[in-house]
């Protein structure tokens, strides 16, 4: 490829709402054009890096016994309604009418196609297991764009689907799957990611990971501790160590103007992990209220919150006085009846705590559930912390670190497969449902979070796996006929040995050629110009300043070829 007869601008300046370094670099190289919120439009060297990615994927996926198939991304919305997943997914999925008035859906993802597909088709124990994958466009309507590929709307996605008789052969499968994920991000040129639990969301089952690239502009937040425990923050368990305390009588005081934890710990010169902090929710469906009972000094985790109640909550913004709840000053005891109560498991084990007194301005001290409560189940609903106990080791080791989600694997169990309807005849003749496991990939945002990963502040340094192209050709005087002679030969040369090569034959300065070589990013690098013709060489250096040569011009294929295979062998 000549950069001169290829679209595209590169540039000097960063444009504006880039905020991300991967966003700015693949925006300034010319990468990618903006064409509505989440949505853009790919440039060639884009193109080729995410069917560099497509094709590793595809060769690990098939070396797992996958089998590559096609969904629609139009789904009529009845395959939906079977799942029970097109009125529980709000407004992030795109629903509109056909011609005919009949309801439909982009997808989003594609569990209920993959069942659709396989249900009429599997119908014996004997024709299990399997699983089958796509590579497909799809629509998320995400409110939280950003990053450029990082978080979109439209997107190019890798999603599997593995259907099982048992579980014990899911589990198998996982494994298989689990693996292939490492070698694929390995192979793509990944350096510093790891697995961690998570939470299954909208996807559902009981088991999941999601694989993620540590980066301080990560959007995830990981609790990760030196024994090897690793877990998303929205999955990650709590364990607190409490200080008892001695049993007290419960006594109401005045705290004017108190309504918050920080205020009440000054007032009465308490620790905050002595006090019991009531947060409100209410239930999307009815705005009905939900109180959660936490250890002062820590956050609720609203997904496990919502896990654990098994509906829709948001934050409660007005609370109405007819409630019988008084902001500021809520507690357990006095608390109306029909109000549902979690309480955080951080609040186990403590024998006197400080909550509010459901009055104005009074709090009481002495709080002990067991007693003057009764009976209460303990839920962890908290946000795990820096310094927290580790669930594995036991530790006070946890720390936070910062990721970017490049993968996800579910055990999805019989979910689908239940809701649609989906079964097979065992060998005993005996109907079953098939338990599935789900397993993705984001390949612009692989892309997008590898050049976040290799970079410098010039641009983008692709692994010479995914780079668009291998080798860039730097023809500096493009006047000089015999600068250009030697510059077609070399290019020539390499193509002719099959080795992707872009050549920058344009009639511009230095300077931008090489401003140009940076944002493109390709992992080798041959100058030739006037200086190095003058010794009878090519200049051939790593674009990750790894090496620098003074080669030989016959000499300069051979040499780039070698090279070339080093670096694809490293």
């Amino acid at each position: 490829m000549k950069v001169s007869a290829m679209l595209g601008e590169r540039f000097k300046d960063t444009p504006k709402d880039c905020v991300i370094e991967s966003h700015a670099l693949m925006m300034r190289g010319g990468y990618m054009k903006y064409m509505a919120n989440g949505i853009f439009s790919l440039y060639t060297p884009a193109k080729r890096i995410m069917r560099k990615i497509e094709q590793i994927i595809r060769e690990e996926m098939d070396a797992i016994d996958g089998q590559e198939v096609m969904f629609p991304v139009v789904m009529p919305a009845s395959l939906w309604e079977e799942s029970g997943r097109y009125t529980s997914i709000g407004s992030e999925m795109a629903r509109w009418k056909d011609r005919s008035g009949n309801p439909m859906v982009l997808g989003m993802t594609h569990e209920e196609a993959a069942v659709h597909l396989a249900r009429d088709t599997a119908k014996s124990y004997a024709d299990f297991p399997f699983m089958i994958y796509q590579i497909q466009t799809k629509f998320r309507d995400e409110p939280r764009a950003r990053g450029g590929l990082i978080r979109v709307r439209e997107f190019t996605m890798k999603d599997a689907y593995s259907f099982h008789t048992s579980q014990a052969d899911l589990e198998r499968y996982y494994s298989r799957a689990y693996e292939a994920y490492n070698r694929i991000f390995e192979r793509c040129g990944c350096k510093n990611f790891i697995s961690v639990q998570s939470d299954s969301g909208m996807m559902g089952g009981a088991v999941s990971h999601e694989f993620m690239l540590l980066t301080e502009v990560g959007e995830d937040s990981l609790a990760i501790c030196d024994c090897g425990y690793r877990a998303n923050m929205e999955a990650a368990v709590v364990s607190v160590t409490n200080e008892t305390g001695q049993i007290e009588p419960l006594t109401e005081i005045a705290t004017p103007d108190t309504k918050t934890i920080e205020d009440l710990a000054k007032f009465i010169h308490m620790d905050e992990k002595r006090l019991a902090k009531a947060v409100v929710y209410q239930k999307n469906a009815d705005d009905s209220y939900i109180i959660v009972f936490i250890r002062g000094d820590l956050e609720v985790n609203e997904t496990k919150l919502r896990n654990y109640l098994g509906y829709e909550i948001h934050p409660a913004v007005e609370i109405s006085g007819e409630s019988g709840i008084v902001p500021g000053f809520i507690g357990p005891v006095g608390l109306p009846k029909n109000i549902p109560v979690v309480y955080d498991k951080s609040l186990k084990g403590i024998e006197s705590l400080v909550c509010g007194a459901n009055k104005p301005d009074a709090h009481l001290t002495g709080l002990n559930l067991a007693r003057d409560i009764g009976e209460v189940e303990y839920h962890d609903v908290a946000k795990t912390f820096d310094g927290a106990v580790c669930p594995e080791c036991g530790k006070p080791h946890i720390h936070i670190e910062k990721g970017i989600e490049i993968g996800n694997i579910f055990q999805l169990g019989t979910k689908y497969t239940q809701s649609m309807d989906m079964t097979y005849l065992d060998e005993n003749g005996e109907r079953q449902y098939p338990i599935m496991g789900c397993y993705g990939i984001g390949v612009g945002r692989l892309c997008a979070s590898i050049c976040q990963e290799s970079h410098d502040k010039f641009g983008p340094i692709w692994p010479i796996a995914i780079a668009p192209w291998q080798v860039e050709v730097c023809n500096l005087r493009v006047d000089d006929p015999a600068v250009k002679e030697a510059a077609d030969r070399l290019y020539a040369g390499l193509l002719s040995n099959g080795i992707e090569t872009l050549y920058d034959d344009r009639d511009i300065r230095p300077g931008v050629m090489f401003a140009d070589a940076d944002l493109f990013g390709l992992p080798i690098r041959a100058i030739v110009s006037p200086k190095t013709l003058a010794d009878g060489c090519v200049e051939i250096a790593a674009r990750d300043k790894s090496f620098r040569e003074m080669v030989p011009v016959d000499e300069a294929v051979a040499w780039i070829k070698e090279k070339t295979i080093e670096l694809m062998n490293a």
